[in-house]
């Protein structure tokens, strides 16, 4: 009996001296693993799988969204600007009969202006002014009327010819801007493309007009045109970058033709 009990507690000795190796090297007995049971880390790995699947998944459909809008804005701008020059096309002649009878010079003004990622670009309008026009315009730039000084703006320019002072009230001076938005400087819609002396003169955050192609018609040509401030022209313009869009696009168009037959804010 004396042998049996010997026996028994040694036995146990041996089971207690086991449990404190288990408790020292922070083994699970009930998994055998270093406190994670494998339907823990199995669950865990899923679990990262999945957040990686959806993150990839999110990745791919934000892609595919910009894409498509830029394709869709892309043959929106050819399909627009063909139809444009078709329909204007007795417009134009009209025009460049007119300007010839009133004042000599070239039908056509040509002129440098900055576009997607600072890229500058021919910009083509009808001629509006007298051919001495940019001589004249540092004799008039402090009768400067735009508040912030950025860009020039007068109302009765002197520079401006007869016919040029109506075809500038109803935006008709921009029509061969459709010809640009052919050739892929331009967009129907977008921020009005500006002068690289401009560009000299913004800041980093006016900067950010130019991280997509300008435009024929934008926010606030719609909304007051030249009446509006640089500044507040900066904001809507960036307003418009972080909404683009389609359907945007196409109500900024229809928005743009009651504002070119008012001509309010044209000068």
């Amino acid at each position: 009996m004396r042998l049996n009990s010997l026996e028994s507690a040694e036995r146990e000795k041996k089971v207690s001296l086991r449990m404190q190796d288990v408790n020292t090297s922070g083994i699970d007995m009930a998994s055998g693993t270093d406190g994670i049971s494998p339907l823990s880390e199995s669950m865990s790995s899923q679990a990262g799988f999945l957040s990686k699947i959806r993150t990839r998944f999110k990745k791919r459909i934000r892609i595919f969204s910009v894409n498509s809008n830029r394709i869709f804005k892309r043959g929106m701008d050819v399909c627009g600007s063909l139809a444009a020059i078709i329909l204007l096309l007795p417009l134009f002649l009209f025009v460049a009969l007119w300007l010839k009878l009133d004042s000599p010079g070239p039908l056509f003004y040509r002129q440098i202006r900055v576009g997607l990622h600072g890229r500058p670009f021919y910009f083509y309008k009808f001629r509006s002014m007298y051919i001495d026009s940019e001589a004249r315009r540092a004799a008039l730039e402090k009768t400067n009327e735009s508040k912030d000084g950025v860009i020039f703006k007068m109302k009765n320019d002197p520079r401006i010819t007869r016919c040029g002072r109506f075809i500038r009230k109803y935006s008709i001076d921009e029509a061969p801007q459709f010809f640009n938005v052919l050739l892929g400087d331009m967009s129907l819609v977008g921020p009005r493309p500006p002068l690289p002396s401009e560009v000299a003169q913004y800041t980093l955050d006016d900067r950010k007009r130019l991280n997509i192609l300008p435009g024929i018609t934008c926010i606030w040509q719609i909304s007051g045109r030249s009446d509006i401030p640089f500044r507040e022209q900066v904001v809507l313009d960036k307003e418009y970058i972080r909404g683009q869009g389609f359907w945007k696009d196409v109500l900024i168009l229809f928005k743009t033709v009651p504002a070119v037959l008012t001509g309010r804010g044209a000068y």
